[in-house]
């Protein structure tokens, strides 16, 4: 059984907007872009690359797999942390994926809070963090994640800035530090990576990403100038 600890704040439940595929939070009047969104242009031509190598209609196609593939792995994923039995999906897949994860999982303790809307007034963006809790005895912003294939660590800075956003975001919100990010990702090829590092050697790409996200959208869209 997972321990719930009480949070030490209310979080509130905000809603995402899309504008022109990109994804907004209001939140206290302010426009505040997804963590994801911002951290698009980091991707966006590798992106590019990759739809134009393999052509539009199979690249549309393998995103909506994985897309599924994701949710489906999330929802059993959170049905495990909730002390939920029986599957919640009828996807072979994502059950495979999922009991690859699940000893790594079994780590963690003390859940603060599972697909909680965090925010930075700070530096103007939102997102919806997977996991806050206890990873081996640490409180961590915990990310899962699922893949093709085995993951090298240099394809995934993009995930440790994703966690590194969600602790200053909590941080900044509660007052309680958080020094741990935990990304697990299950491979369809049975492949299970665990990352942790500190977010702290993060912060400052981060704080890079997201005004290099501000300048690409200063023009178009003035009315999410949030940023400090």
């Amino acid at each position: 059984m997972f321990i719930h600890a009480t949070p030490p704040v209310e979080f509130k439940e905000f809603k995402r907007k899309n504008v022109d595929g990109l994804g907004f939070y209001e939140i206290d009047g302010m426009n505040m872009p997804s963590v994801t969104t911002v951290l698009s242009v980091n991707s966006s031509e590798g992106i590019k690359q990759w739809r134009r190598n393999v052509g539009e209609e199979v690249a549309d196609k393998e995103m909506q797999r994985a897309a599924i593939r994701g949710k489906q792995l999330h929802l059993l994923v959170e049905n495990h942390l909730n002390n939920k039995e029986g599957y919640a999906t009828k996807y072979v897949l994502p059950i495979g994926l999922f009991h690859n994860m699940k000893p790594y999982l079994n780590k963690i303790d003390n859940i603060v809070g599972l697909e909680k809307v965090l925010y930075s007034k700070k530096y103007g963006c939102a997102g919806r963090v997977d996991c806050i809790a206890e990873y081996e005895g640490k409180l961590s912003v915990i990310d899962f994640k699922s893949a093709n294939k085995e993951k090298k660590e240099e394809w995934i800075e993009n995930y440790y800035l994703q966690c590194t956003a969600y602790s200053k975001m909590y941080e900044e919100m509660t007052g309680q530090s958080i020094n741990n990010i935990v990304v697990l990702i299950a491979g369809e090829d049975g492949s299970m990576n665990v990352f942790q590092k500190d977010p702290n050697d993060y912060e400052p790409k981060f704080v890079e990403t997201l005004h290099k996200f501000y300048k690409s959208i200063e023009d178009k869209y003035p009315e999410y100038k949030t940023a400090q």
